[in-house]
């Protein structure tokens, strides 16, 4: 198998709480992005290519801002996430706006991709651990094994409101369910709400909860495009809201003993701007990491 490692960025999403293009909000004293600080933990964790997935009509304003910075760093390329991409005898139906989700943006970067490689979030900040934990594994994987960089949870919270984290079941090492569900700490408990609308319950601090660190080999472009007519048939009553979410796909392909996903507890703390209020404080927390130093203050000078 090709060993080098790909870093896929999800960033076709517009930040509808933050308001605006949230993943070129600066964070760093020299205008940093999250962004930046993601690729710079992935190139010092051994990862050769960056892919951006990116609606087209954002090309101009990412290369100019986000991809001018590392051009001559690492190897890019950019992969956009098409609403109308759809199966064979599938139309995007009037009044479809947002994209199908995370499983739909992974399939529009499979030319892109020939060897293992790793998913975020452009908006997150993962920790330098982390990049190290998903590089190890996939540097040692076979054709089906994926693995979850797992955050204990009470490093994945905001006090400015709810967050969408995948809480994950396990047997042993391996991934068993992982609920996708809105978190939020309330009267000093950690409280997640399913968003199938299954009941809320209580999680302990230390529980392990996806943050869409995903590693992955090319198997699964087969796998979300085989999976992919049934999703949209099941979804037919719900096709302007419905999401192919990779999580899902996950545990589906899991319990029918297609893959096995290996959950990795990381170290790192997630920082995030999910709500505007969530700047201030990380802002001070990656002053904090450059204080330390985990980081440059100026990160690619």
């Amino acid at each position: 198998m090709n060993k080098d490692l790909t870093l896929l960025i999800m960033a076709a999403g517009m930040g509808s709480r933050f308001g605006g293009l949230k993943q070129i909000e600066p964070v760093g004293p020299n205008q940093e992005f999250l962004i930046d600080y993601s690729i710079y933990d992935a190139i010092k964790s051994g990862f050769t290519k960056v892919v951006f997935i990116i609606k087209k009509e954002n090309y101009e304003i990412f290369t100019s801002t986000v991809g001018s910075r590392f051009k001559d760093k690492i190897n890019i390329e950019y992969a956009f996430q098409d609403i109308n991409d759809l199966p064979s005898g599938f139309t995007c139906p009037k009044g479809r706006e947002k994209p199908w989700g995370t499983a739909h943006a992974i399939l529009s970067a499979k030319d892109k991709i020939t060897g293992p490689f790793a998913i975020i979030n452009a908006d997150d900040f993962y920790g330098t651990d982390a990049y190290y934990q998903v590089s190890s594994f996939l540097k040692n994987n076979t054709e089906n094994n994926y693995c979850i960089i797992g955050y204990k949870v009470e490093n994945t919270l905001t006090s400015n409101g709810a967050v969408k984290r995948g809480v994950c079941k396990q047997s042993g090492e391996y991934l068993t369910e992982i609920i996708e569900s809105n978190v939020e700490e309330k009267n000093g408990e950690i409280i997640a709400s399913p968003l199938d609308n299954r009941d809320p319950f209580k999680i302990e601090k230390d529980t392990l909860v996806s943050m869409n660190m995903i590693g992955f080999t090319p198997s699964i472009f087969t796998h979300i495009e085989n999976n992919f007519p049934e999703f949209l048939n099941n979804n037919k009553d719900n096709m302007l809201t419905c999401e192919y979410l990779i999580p899902d796909l996950l545990e589906k392909l899991t319990k029918e003993n297609l893959v096995k996903t290996k959950v990795i507890e990381t170290s790192s703390r997630w920082e995030g701007i999910t709500y505007k209020e969530d700047k201030d404080i990380v802002v001070k927390r990656i002053n904090e990491r450059i204080e330390n130093g985990e980081y440059p203050n100026n990160l690619w000078n």
